[in-house]
């Protein structure tokens, strides 16, 4: 986020060897390319976002002015959806229908200052809208150029056509402004600068995480092909070493994506890794287990973090959460301790710990409406003391 780089988070289990049912490591590149172009498109969005508004809300004075005052003769305009959708301040002139110019344009004004301020957000208008739905244009492997060639034709003639069909809606004022805002905002966009900056972007500043590579590495399979091991590992080295990977908007090429690879590694190792893809990752780091101040800033300094979202569950329950700071020092520091104890699962254990800590709290939250629980270090130990002292009971907490 801070330099506007594309991201893309995939697990290594979710894919297999090219030519075999499943997910190639190609569409690693091709979620890329969406990121960074949704991305772009985005902030061409918010750069426009002013005028589009503006624009948006000219079309709905035209829809309402044109459906509800200029076009008295139509059935629907002239009695009850009429009286229904205006205010009363507007149909309290029996002279507001005229076609004397000035006081039209007096009328349309007053339209124009109900929309800004708002006032005829719940009323139901008729707009149109351009009926169109995204092209699904796919690159899968073995396409050959011809056919490629003749795909995007049909993209670019189905989105050319996107202009001439429109159909109408019946919608609040509030949706169809957001509707026509959306509508306005990609008038102003220039979807091929779009495109063209999400390319470079993925292709210069994109950053692929590939989680769960422990999980592909191995002894060798001795019946039948290794699709979902060795095989990825075989279609990783072109990616990860640099190579052109069609996608929608055009080729791509890897050179300069950075690739992170992670695992936990518990019953293998790296060197089980094929030999040339540990060529590829040349920068390897052991990451030390998380300790209790670890686990302390866990808990309250990322901005959903864990305090904050069981505190937002309960307030749907009218129950107000309140923790201490020597309360959060608990929870790490037992959440430290269990890790040692028993299997070390990271950060996972905090979620546990705190379900055994809320429990009670969590299963009476509605006969508790519109109280206020604080959490302290002593309420946490004495939750979880039985749970620490009995081995057995660990299952209770993983």
């Amino acid at each position: 986020q801070l330099i506007g780089a594309p991201f893309v988070k995939v697990e290594a289990t979710r894919f297999t060897e090219v030519g075999y049912v499943g997910r190639d490591v190609e569409s690693i590149i091709h979620e890329l390319v969406d990121v960074s172009v949704g991305m772009v498109y985005e902030e061409r969005l918010r750069e426009v976002q002013p005028k589009a508004e503006s624009l948006a809300n000219e079309r709905l004075v035209n829809y309402i002015y044109q459906q509800l005052i200029a076009a008295p003769k139509r059935a629907r305009a002239k009695g009850r959806l009429r009286s229904q959708l205006l205010p009363l301040e507007l149909l309290e002139d029996p002279d507001l229908v005229k076609s004397d110019k000035a006081r039209m344009r007096a009328v349309r004004k007053r339209v124009a200052d109900l929309v800004k301020t708002r006032a005829l957000d719940d009323h139901i208008i008729e707009i149109e809208v351009g009926d169109y739905d995204r092209y699904n244009l796919e690159f899968g492997p073995g396409v050959s150029v011809d056919e490629l060639r003749e795909s995007f034709a049909d993209f670019i003639e189905q989105y050319e056509d996107y202009s001439r069909r429109r159909r109408a809606r019946r919608v609040s004022v509030r949706e169809a402004r957001r509707i026509l805002t959306r509508e306005e905002a990609s008038k102003l966009i220039n979807v091929e600068e779009v495109i063209e900056e999400g390319l470079r972007r993925a292709e210069e500043l994109g950053v692929v995480f590939i989680d769960e590579i422990d999980k592909i590495a191995g002894p060798e399979v001795e019946v039948g092909p290794d699709v979902s091991g060795e095989g990825v590992q075989r279609d990783l080295l072109p990616i990860v070493e640099g190579c052109t990977v069609l996608t929608r908007y055009g080729p791509v090429r890897t050179d300069h994506i950075l690739f992170i690879a992670a695992g936990a590694f518990y019953d293998r190792r790296p060197s089980d890794l094929i030999p040339e893809l540990q060529g590829r990752f040349p920068l390897r780091v052991e990451l030390h287990p998380l300790g209790e101040e670890d686990f302390r800033r866990i808990l309250v300094e990322p901005e959903n973090s864990l305090v904050k979202q069981y505190q937002a569950l309960l307030a749907t329950e009218g129950v107000e959460l309140e923790f201490t700071e020597d309360a959060i020092a608990e929870l790490a520091r037992t959440a430290a301790r269990l890790n040692e104890r028993y299997e070390n699962i990271g950060a996972r254990r905090l979620y546990t710990v705190m379900e055994a800590v809320l429990e009670e709290i969590s299963f009476s939250a509605p006969e508790r409406r519109g109280e206020r629980v604080l959490i302290d270090a002593e309420y946490v130990r004495s939750r979880l003391a039985g749970l620490l002292a009995n081995e057995d009971l660990s299952r209770y907490i993983l």
